[in-house]
């Protein structure tokens, strides 16, 4: 898949997400979700608390196959028009954090609205790289739920977790689509009606930015800090 790297850059800044169908190569996406299954099997324990489960209403769990020397997964990294992109919208000198597969299970709420990391700092944020290995569907669900341009709105409002909000879109991801998703965008998962669903993040970030950046994750009803396993803010509507 051939991109304009100028207009994709333009389109992410101004939505605060960019959806690309078809960028990887089904072989490559047949590759690594043959080992994401592998991994999880189909009934995968919860890997957070019990306290950030119920409160989060965010069932996922995590792997981190590059942590493990995976080296399948280094195969996105190599791809130049992915660095490319990246670089383009982070500008020079941006960092790769970390790479996660994010597990869901049939009959789970998915996620609720958040911001992967405090908006009060404009220029401080991580950038989401959503990577699909196989088909969203609306049988299965698990769909993207975001706010266009929210990244440029400030703090996720308090209230329902998942209750939907004016302006919001749905993506339905397919096989070898990349996302990528500004971590000051409002976005949620929808509910896994079958089968499971996952993503692969590679997360990156703007250079200087603190590589514990994601750690404080803002919730319509609260803000969880992942280092301490604390709930550290409860968050309701005004009166």
């Amino acid at each position: 898949m051939d991109i304009n790297i100028h207009h994709c850059t333009q389109n992410f800044w101004r939505d605060g997400y960019l959806h690309l169908p078809g960028f990887f190569a089904p072989a490559l996406m047949d590759r690594l979700d043959e080992l994401i299954t592998d991994y999880f099997g189909a009934e995968p324990a919860f890997w957070h608390t019990d306290e950030f489960l119920s409160a989060s209403q965010t069932e996922v769990v995590p792997w981190f196959p590059q942590n493990e020397g995976v080296a399948t997964f280094d195969e996105i990294d190599a791809d130049p028009r992915f660095y490319g992109l990246t670089e383009a919208i982070l500008g020079q000198g941006w960092t790769r954090h970390y790479c996660m597969v994010m597990f869901s299970k049939k009959g789970t709420v998915g996620q609720a609205w958040h911001q992967d990391c405090p908006p009060e700092d404009a220029a401080a944020h991580n950038l989401n790289r959503l990577v699909y290995t196989s088909d969203i569907t609306d049988a299965i669900g698990g769909q993207v739920v975001l706010v266009p341009g929210s990244h440029r709105a400030g703090l996720l409002p308090p209230g329902d977790p998942h209750a939907d909000l004016a302006g919001q879109r749905v993506l339905t991801p397919a096989k070898g689509d990349l996302v990528f998703l500004h971590g000051h965008t409002w976005h949620r998962v929808l509910p896994i009606r079958e089968k499971y669903r996952f993503s692969t993040n590679y997360r990156a970030a703007p250079k200087g930015t603190p590589d514990d950046i994601t750690d404080v994750c803002v919730y319509r009803n609260m803000r969880y800090r992942f280092s301490t396993e604390q709930i550290i803010e409860e968050r309701t509507p005004a009166a």
